[in-house]
């Protein structure tokens, strides 16, 4: 498998000299297996740059897109996406779905004339739209878990594993806290409920999701001091991020969802941190911070 980052950046995008080298474009994540089948981990404005390379390749598409959760950083770039508006192209776009407004519709609410000129409907390609909880099913000849995790109001975690490889992709998820989640309602009551249930670290689930990946994606946003005052926001502090890949034993953690507060000399110094942080705590793991236009091989 080979991973291509198109945008590593969270909530907004941040273009200037100050993001240059880590990126202002919001998630999206290129995932190429063996044969070279396509799967897209989310829709942030990063997916418009992938799309105008898929057309100067002239490479036609039937590729699977996996959205994490439907906040708008994650589904900006979809309207801009080119090859969406190719006829015979085919996309089959996976997410979860609220009990009130289905997969499709929250993808076409953006969509809506008032926001933008052209509708869902008026796309050339063919659009299949696939709903999915916690769960496990094949894309191409891959084998997919999925996992509820601690992000308003829903979000999705991805377990990829092909010819006995494995990527973990985990773009927005927060430490679950049993006392704070007494006073948070911003979370999806049935996510919540399965925290809950664990009776030991409500973040075990987590970490045995993640269990023996060979590449980790994770939510990495803030520091542990700006972490205080956004608690409840539905992101991750990087010592924590670190203890997920450890309690995991991953073999290399990917820092992402950049702030946008944050310049690349910002987060030069999160990843100087956490490289010594894992020197000291004996971690076996490689860490480094995703960045616009990097590829790993898998």
């Amino acid at each position: 498998m080979r991973l291509t980052f198109w945008g590593t950046r969270g909530s907004i995008s941040t273009p200037g000299k100050q993001t240059v080298r880590y990126g202002g474009n919001t998630p999206c994540v290129e995932l190429r297996l063996a044969n070279d089948e396509l799967i897209i981990l989310d829709a942030g404005t990063g997916i418009r740059n992938l799309g105008e390379r898929l057309i100067e390749n002239g490479e036609s598409i039937n590729a699977y897109l996996m959205i994490s959760h439907l906040h708008w950083d994650h589904i900006q770039g979809f309207p801009f996406f080119k090859p969406a508006f190719i006829s015979g192209n085919e996309l089959t776009i996976i997410g979860g779905e609220t009990e009130k407004v289905s997969l499709q519709k929250m993808i076409s609410d953006q969509m809506n004339m008032v926001y933008f000129p052209v509708q869902l409907n008026e796309l050339k390609a063919t659009l299949n739209f696939l709903k999915v909880g916690e769960e496990e099913f094949h894309v191409f000849d891959a084998h997919v878990r999925t996992i509820f995790v601690n992000h308003p109001t829903f979000a999705i975690g991805y377990r990829i594993t092909h010819k006995g490889k494995t990527i973990v992709y985990i773009s927005d998820n927060e430490p679950f806290d049993r006392r704070v989640a007494q006073s948070i309602r911003n979370v999806e009551k049935v996510i919540v409920d399965k925290f809950l249930r664990s009776t030991g670290d409500p973040n075990q689930r987590i970490f045995d999701f993640v269990e023996g990946a060979d590449v980790l994606i994770h939510d990495a946003t803030y520091t542990p001091e700006e972490y205080v005052d956004r608690v409840g926001w539905g992101h991750s502090h990087y010592l924590f991020t670190l203890k997920v890949a450890a309690e995991g034993k991953v073999k290399r953690l990917v820092l992402f969802h950049h702030d946008p507060a944050h310049s690349d000399e910002k987060v030069d110094d999160i990843l100087k941190k956490c490289r010594k942080e894992i020197r000291n705590r004996h971690y076996t793991f490689d860490c480094i911070a995703a960045a616009e236009g990097m590829e790993i091989d898998v």
